[in-house]
């Protein structure tokens, strides 16, 4: 049986979401991080690549790039530009991109569940790219990337997504190329139902973030 929890999200407002949306940290360099940016003090890449707001001479794995991200985001937290749900949620994210969506509920995972190998690995992960997502984790105290896991269908959970889909989203933009909308499902009994529907799901398998979830299980692991 899977663990899958929902959570008291740490978000952006509606109104600067589409501002603090940004591409993964590791899909460009950090001269091409610090153009992207460059009059948008709200992007993510502040937390998630914050070399980008020291001096270029700045080793990229020094602890201070780690101290960085962990006040860029404690700053954003205080200046309002994120908020936090009240209870814990489940949230329906879509995604479409040249015509083409992909679905999915953004919940927590377990980290049991990735030791005991309930959720499946299908990639070898590299030690230095481990540590540095251990090192962004531990400072900022967050999980700040999120890992894409896939399961075999549950009709009850398609349904509870379908429906929550026919009200309106939280957010509703388009970033990269790829709009972007989400939903917040708060109904307790539909949460209810996606837990224990999950409990009856015998795998859960990493399609990307293998070493985001590596970090995430040493960390837990060292705590």
């Amino acid at each position: 049986m899977a663990v899958v929890r929902p959570f008291k999200a740490i978000r952006p407002t509606s109104e600067l979401a589409s501002k603090v949306a940004a591409l993964p940290y590791d899909v460009m360099n950090s001269d091409e991080a610090r153009e992207m940016v460059v009059g948008n003090p709200y992007s993510f890449l502040h937390v998630d690549k914050a070399e980008i707001d020291l001096d270029p001479s700045v080793d990229h794995y020094d602890r201070v790039v780690y101290e960085k991200a962990r006040d860029n985001l404690n700053q954003m937290i205080k200046d309002g530009v994120f908020i936090q749900d009240e209870k814990p949620c489940f949230y329906v994210y879509k995604q479409v991109m040249n015509g083409r969506a992909q679905i999915g509920i953004v919940g927590c995972a377990s980290i049991d569940d990735y030791m005991n190998n309930i959720i499946k690995k299908h990639e070898l992960t590299r030690a230095d790219k481990e540590q540095d997502r251990i090192n962004h984790v531990d400072f900022c105290n967050a999980n700040t990337g999120p890992i894409f896991l896939t399961y075999k269908s549950r009709s009850a959970i398609n349904d509870i997504v379908a429906k929550t889909m026919e009200g309106a989203p939280v957010y509703d933009f388009t970033a990269d190329g790829v709009q972007n909308t989400v939903w917040v499902i708060t109904c307790p009994d539909c949460i209810k139902t996606i837990s224990e529907e999950f409990a009856a799901t015998k795998y859960l398998y990493i399609a990307d973030g293998h070493h985001r979830s590596a970090a995430a299980s040493r960390v837990a692991a060292a705590r």
